[in-house]
């Protein structure tokens, strides 16, 4: 057995640990429960979660028994189309982190290649420097990874950001876990042009697309998070709507039925303003019914694009 050397000769350390115990007092169990609650879908994701979670734990038992350890290596890829959670679990591995122990802050900075490459010489070093330095005791997530790196591009600044990234992934692993994220093909592309991200990166996490069935329930998450709901009509609307949706260009799983839910909200206020009913209850403000969901283009096979919504006002203001 080896002793870390780092430890005070004259500190009692503990003879044995209590797992369970640790997963409770250390909040942990409140992260994963949290991910369990908000966010649907994505089994491979959380079991992943959980399992880095463990490892941690186990991890800083070791530490705190005096046996021979350094900082786990944590940065990590996610790879998966777009609204499939990334930055939401980004977000949560940094309470994570924080409540182990592992970084000082916990906060969650989420950049592009825009944030980091400059645009003549000498402008990306101090950008790449200066996100660096924000992100320092917490998570630095790197959205669209891959377009830093423009082989095709010999004026690109991309290189001097990559080169800075990894110096700082190396020598500040124990302040800064960094998380690049994009599509599983252009990533895979990406590490193999620059085999230092790899080398630098212990967790490769892939998020699936999300079902229809998984997906009309996010749908009513978010309205009931602001307040709304579907009558029965609208619910199987807007089950027709994803299905339909999915095939369609530029589908982004969640973020597209977020979209969605925008423009149902927008159709069904004004709804309720053109059929001038007088004074108005909390469930008729708050319930989206099937015209305000099939008003979509996406049900005459276009995209899904807002209308004009003529309005008895409106109407008057034509023939006046």
């Amino acid at each position: 057995m080896n002793i870390n050397s780092d430890c005070q000769p004259d500190r009692e350390l503990p003879q044995t640990v209590d797992l369970a115990a640790e997963y409770e007092s250390s909040g942990v169990a409140d992260v994963l429960r949290e991910l369990d609650e908000d966010l649907i879908g994505l089994e491979p994701v959380k079991q992943r979660i959980r399992e880095t979670a463990a490892l941690l734990l186990v991890d800083r038992a070791r530490r705190d028994m005096g046996l021979s350890t350094e900082t786990p290596t944590l940065h990590m890829s996610f790879t998966g189309n777009p609204g499939t959670g990334k930055t939401t679990v980004a977000l949560m591995m940094a309470g994570l982190l924080k409540r182990l122990g592992y970084v000082r802050k916990g906060h969650l900075v989420t950049v592009t290649r825009d944030d980091l490459v400059g645009q003549y010489i000498g402008h990306t070093a101090p950008k790449t420097k200066e996100v660096l330095k924000k992100a320092m005791g917490g998570v630095l997530f790197i959205d669209e990874a891959y377009y830093l790196y423009k082989p095709d591009n010999e004026r690109d600044y991309g290189q001097e950001a990559i080169e800075i990234l990894l110096q700082v992934m190396e020598n500040n692993r124990d302040d800064l876990v960094v998380i690049m994220a994009g599509y599983a093909d252009r990533m895979d592309k990406f590490f193999a042009a620059n085999p230092g991200f790899r080398s630098r990166i212990a967790h490769h996490i892939e998020f699936p697309d999300y079902t229809d069935d998984e997906l009309l329930s996010i749908s009513e998450l978010m309205l009931d998070q602001q307040n709304y709901g579907f009558d029965e009509e609208a619910r199987a609307a807007m089950a027709e709507y994803v299905s339909l949706r999915r095939n369609q260009p530029h589908f982004a799983n969640a973020r597209s039925i977020r979209n969605a839910l925008d423009r149902a909200r927008l159709r069904q206020a004004n709804r309720l303003f053109a059929s001038n009913r007088g004074s108005l209850d909390a469930k008729a403000l708050s319930t989206i019914e099937q015209s305000d969901i099939r008003q979509s283009r996406v049900f005459e096979g276009g995209l899904d694009v807002d209308r004009p919504v003529v309005t008895k006002a409106s109407t008057e203001g034509e023939t006046s």
